[in-house]
């Protein structure tokens, strides 16, 4: 492997990567987890603020939505590459069965 292929595969697993994160619904599916989660932990963490007892901290509120997105978008890209990593290697062992084959059948 030269060292031109050694830097040039992080950079295509990062834009792997990057696509899986902005499409496939992986947004969706993050916003939809994020807002259950999210509301969940606010008012588990701002419930003072939501009774009218302390001020909303509105960075807080942010942050807890966040994180859960965060944490989907990444599962779901994680889950995504290696499941793309896996067809890869499943395509190539059927690709050197076939070479086999035909190294065989054309030796005899």
């Amino acid at each position: 492997m030269s060292f031109l292929q050694i830097l040039r595969t992080p950079v295509r697993h990062c834009r792997e990567a990057c696509e899986l994160a902005v499409g496939h619904g992986t947004p969706r599916r993050a916003a939809k987890l994020a807002a259950v989660v999210g509301t969940l932990l606010v008012l588990i963490n701002q419930w003072e603020a939501v009774t009218g007892a302390a001020s909303v901290d509105w960075l807080k509120v942010v942050l807890t939505y966040c994180v859960p997105y965060l944490v989907s978008t990444y599962t779901s890209v994680s889950k995504d590459l290696t499941l793309l990593r896996e067809a890869e290697a499943a395509e190539q062992r059927v690709h050197e069965e076939a070479r086999n084959i035909q190294m065989q059948s054309d030796s005899v």
